[in-house]
């Protein structure tokens, strides 16, 4: 089988940038010439072995970097931006669309950016009657949308937090709870149970947290975690949220949100142990949730940020769910990427896990690049802790590329090599090109269609091959 050749020029840039040195210093420290290292940095050749072996021991540079996924992302984000409908007259080939990942990050990454202000100001206008169009503008990004790019281009792992967080944890005298509380009365904060003001509260001028007793002990844990971060951990908070520059308030807003929830995660489950008893247990979600004393969603997802450099775990691709299928929360380290605009895939099993509750469901499935999955999805309803207290459903799904199928083990009695195993899924109908699809809800944009008034099959239409 032939040897499938690395580009990475961004890559190579981005590291000899962060390390203030010129192309010819940098080429003379790789042992390659300048030529030869603008020819790489410009994708025109592959990275040598030369190079790889180089940048090991020259800066330790954990080579694995050079072939993450953000480039696939890219590709896959800007084929589903140029699905929209205003682009159907000027698709560019998938060619074209691999040549701006690799070569132009930055530009594609400024292409969606652009399309998503498009489609937000498109959906406003389409909402709003004339006279509040007289009255207001629309806003042209979204900052949800930024702060969920921000950590899903990071592979969702903050190395900086990550780390403060396991030093945090091996320093705790007693149960983290415990220890967390003991730390902010010493701060001169005032910690009480009461219902009736949300889950978790700070009075800044009293300087009182008020955490709810109807939530679950694990929840009220998590959520000291998180206060403690927002006050003990504020300049790294700052100074991550500085390098983020998000082009909003609101966006720094939520990402700080983001961070201090990313600090509590890393606090209950500190990296090294937790992919230890993961490797350990096979990735048992229940046995690694008894263990660490910690919700299954929140297993799930911390088990989609083990990616640090040089011990990373599996690739996990992790997302949440709620019942009109929308997508609330969303990572991947995986090739696997979702839809970005609407709803998930409704051949995907998570949406079915709303069906079985406290169960979790099983399923092989191939996307259309022809990469397989191990997902599995259950149901995660959160209930308010009170008779007429509404329960939030969601459902979660977590999954890997079957070649990891060993280190899973809800991998166990699965038939892995028959190709009728796996359940053909897509991402958005717009951008997939299978021709048999019962669910389908709208037809591929890059396919001719070829429609008959006396034939009506599944679909209304037939998909050219």
């Amino acid at each position: 089988m032939a040897v499938q050749k690395l580009y990475a020029g961004a890559k190579l840039r981005e590291l000899r940038t962060r390390l203030g040195l010129t192309q010819k210093d940098f080429a003379a420290k790789l042992g390659v010439s300048l030529p030869y290292l603008n020819q790489m940095e410009n994708n025109n050749r592959p990275v040598s072995t030369t190079v790889v072996l180089g940048l090991a021991q020259e800066f330790g540079f954990d080579v694995t970097e050079l072939s993450t996924g953000d480039a696939e992302r890219l590709v896959s984000d800007m084929r589903e931006a140029l699905a929209d409908p205003v682009f159907t007259d000027s698709t560019p080939p998938l060619a074209d669309l691999r040549l701006a990942a690799s070569n132009a990050p930055a530009l594609a990454r400024a292409f969606l950016d652009l399309h998503r202000s498009y489609r937000q100001t498109h959906e406003r206008l389409a909402s709003l009657d004339e006279a509040l169009g007289q009255s207001g503008t629309p806003t042209a990004a979204s900052p949800w949308e930024e702060v969920r790019d921000f950590f899903h281009y990071c592979d969702n792992y903050i190395d900086a937090m990550d780390r403060a967080a396991e030093r945090f944890a091996a320093q705790a005298t007693s149960d983290l709870a415990s220890h967390t509380e003991d730390l902010l009365r010493a701060r001169g904060i005032t910690i009480r149970r009461a219902a009736g003001e949300g889950v978790r509260h700070y009075d800044t001028a009293s300087q009182t947290l008020t955490l709810s007793p109807r939530a679950a002990p694990e929840t009220q844990r998590f959520q000291l975690l998180h206060q403690y971060a927002l006050l003990e951990q504020a300049q790294l908070l700052e100074a991550t949220l500085d390098l983020a520059r998000f082009q909003s308030d609101t966006a720094r807003a939520i990402a700080q949100i983001g961070m201090a929830n990313y600090f509590a995660g890393a606090v209950l489950m500190p990296y090294t142990r937790f992919a230890e008893a993961a490797a350990e247990t096979r990735h048992d979600l229940e046995r690694l949730s008894i263990q660490f004393d910690a919700s299954i969603e929140q297993i799930a997802h911390r088990l989609s940020t083990l990616q640090r450099p040089g011990a990373k775990g599996v690739p996990f691709f992790f997302t949440r769910v709620d019942q009109a299928g929308t997508i609330t929360k969303r990572h991947s380290a995986t090739r696997l990427q979702f839809a970005r605009f609407g709803g998930a895939c409704p051949l995907w099993n998570v949406h079915s896990a709303f069906e079985t509750p406290g169960r979790f469901l099983r399923q092989l499935a191939e996307t259309p690049d022809g990469v397989r999955y191990v997902i599995l999805a259950r149901d995660v309803s959160k209930t308010g802790g009170a008779w007429n207290s509404p329960t939030r459903r969601y459902a979660i799904s977590l999954g890997c590329e079957v070649k990891h199928a060993g280190a899973l083990v809800y991998a166990d009695g699965l038939d892995l090599t028959s190709a009728s195993s796996f359940q053909p899924i897509g991402i958005s109908c717009r951008i997939c090109e299978r021709v048999g699809c019962h669910q389908r809800s709208v037809p591929p944009l890059e396919r001719k269609l070829s429609v008959d008034p006396n034939h009506r099959d599944t679909l209304p239409y037939e998909i050219e091959r």
